[in-house]
């Protein structure tokens, strides 16, 4: 961990463990009540924040926790790659809904609506700090110019320029951690309590982690592809 500075009221998430609490659109688990329990009993057993996707989901956990959230509503569309948090609205009706924190994907990719301007708005008129969710170092570069309060690689090995790579990011990381005045988030890929600590001992300011904690669905997927496909 460095010791760069999170936002005012988001300093507990330094050196510590979030834990993403999402589900697919089509999993029982996509409930915002189960969600909310997710993110309770992730809390309670001392996570220091959350990450979470739309606004329901976002509205039934601030009823239970009082640690940050990290809110984004992914919005798929057939004319953009963008589907994280891609336009003002959205990122509004996540903010209304009771999140500290907006992620949105930063990549250069082509979107709804122009990257700075939506930065500005999410900062100067929602008053939230924004989470850049990005892909490689020039990635983080241009958001942090932009002005976002941290970067996280929450988006390499999913995006077109990296989908040849397998998070976790750790040469992005690295690379992130020397070159960035903002806090880095390590997220994507961390798949087990070691690497988690390698992450922090790597500089990451923060570690998020989801489908190994709360990804019910893809974690049986991948225990029946290995007992069934050796």
């Amino acid at each position: 961990m460095t010791d760069k500075l999170f936002p005012p009221g988001l300093e507990s998430l330094a050196g510590d463990l979030v834990v993403s609490c999402q589900a697919p659109s089509d999993s029982p688990l996509h409930d915002p009540m189960v969600i909310a329990a997710m993110a309770k009993a992730a809390v309670i057993q001392g996570a220091v924040g959350v990450r979470i996707d739309s606004p329901a989901h976002v509205a039934a956990v601030r009823k239970v926790v009082s640690v940050p959230i990290i809110g984004l509503w992914k919005q798929v569309s057939p004319a953009y790659p963008v589907y994280i948090t891609p336009r003002f609205d959205q990122a509004e009706a996540v903010a209304l809904a009771g999140a500290d924190v907006i992620a949105i994907d930063a990549t250069s990719r082509q979107r709804p609506e122009d990257l700075a301007g939506l930065i500005t708005q999410i900062r100067t008129v929602l008053r939230k700090p924004v989470m850049a969710d990005i892909d490689s170092l020039e990635a983080a570069a241009a958001a942090a110019q932009l002005g976002v309060d941290c970067v996280g690689t929450t988006l390499f090995g999913y995006t077109e320029l990296t989908a040849h790579e397998t998070p976790p990011a750790w040469d992005l990381l690295q690379r992130l951690v020397t070159t960035m005045a903002i806090p880095v988030i390590c997220e994507g890929g961390i798949s087990s309590p070691a690497m988690a600590r390698q992450a922090l001992e790597l500089g990451a300011d923060c570690v998020v982690v989801g489908t190994d904690i709360t990804g019910i669905d893809l974690k049986v997927q991948a225990y029946l592809r290995g007992i069934r496909n050796p």
